[in-house]
């Protein structure tokens, strides 16, 4: 039996998110029946997390056993083949019986995109959020600095998560400005649901001015999800990359 890691991106506007539902087409959903084209089988095909509705991914992980002994690079074009234009493999790898994709990684980045410009921008508005009125971005780099850490963010935490805990370590948030968009990198070693989507909209609203950089501080030393900002839209969401213990590189 063979354990295959794929590196896989998409585009998440058409899918209901990572996971197989019945209230639309998923990305898992997309991928399994691809693979069983290649393989005579559906195989379940698990990811290194379950990205929202509208969220998309640059390298997500995903990894499933087989008995196939293709080549790694039927698992790259022959999957490709049977993709929609908006999901791809970048990569594939044999690895070991024991990987696990899911709690084995030492951390994720994820990047979220705002377009803030006071008239929309058609070409941006699948991958990014439009706050048509400026931003103190100065401001909201200083809030960000209070996130890096191990805290409970039970405050940014979204309706109906069902994690055991809600603390969380943060090894870095880096907010950077190339007008008109501004980008804000998060990496740490787990998230809860639309964590980071509540953290840039709180960020957001610091930067409109509605409170003050160190009301992270409070959010995190009172964890109430009522005093923190708004969620973010998950279209400005994506998955950057994923990386595990004794690997060189997570991107293909």
């Amino acid at each position: 039996m063979r354990t295959i890691k794929l590196i896989l991106q998409y585009d998440g506007t058409n899918y209901c998110g990572w996971q197989e539902q019945a209230n639309g087409p998923s990305v898992q959903e997309t991928v399994e029946l691809a693979l069983a084209k290649i393989l005579g089988q559906r195989m379940r095909v698990q990811a290194a997390g379950r990205t929202d509705a509208g969220v998309h991914a640059l390298a997500m992980p995903a990894v499933f056993r087989t008995e196939s002994t293709l080549p790694l690079t039927a698992f790259v074009a022959g999957v490709n083949s049977h993709l929609p234009e908006d999901i791809a493999v970048q990569g594939a790898e044999e690895v070991p019986v024991d990987f696990r994709v899911i709690g084995g990684a030492s951390d994720k980045t994820y990047r979220y995109t705002i377009y803030n410009a006071r008239l929309r921008s058609p070409l941006h508005r699948r991958t990014s959020w439009h706050v048509p009125v400026p931003l103190d971005v100065d401001a909201m780099c200083l809030a960000a600095e209070y996130f890096v850490g191990e805290h409970d963010f039970a405050a940014f935490r979204g309706q109906n998560c069902t994690a055991v805990t809600s603390r969380r370590r943060i090894d870095a948030v880096t907010v950077t400005h190339e007008q008109p968009l501004i980008t804000i990198d998060v990496t740490g070693g787990g998230f809860l649901k639309h964590m980071v989507r509540i953290m840039v909209g709180t960020l957001v609203d610091i930067g409109r001015r509605r409170f003050a950089p160190d009301h992270i501080a409070l959010l995190l030393a009172r964890p109430d999800r009522r005093l923190g900002g708004v969620t973010a839209p998950p279209q400005g969401l994506c998955l950057l990359k994923v990386r595990y213990p004794g690997e060189n590189h997570s991107e293909y």
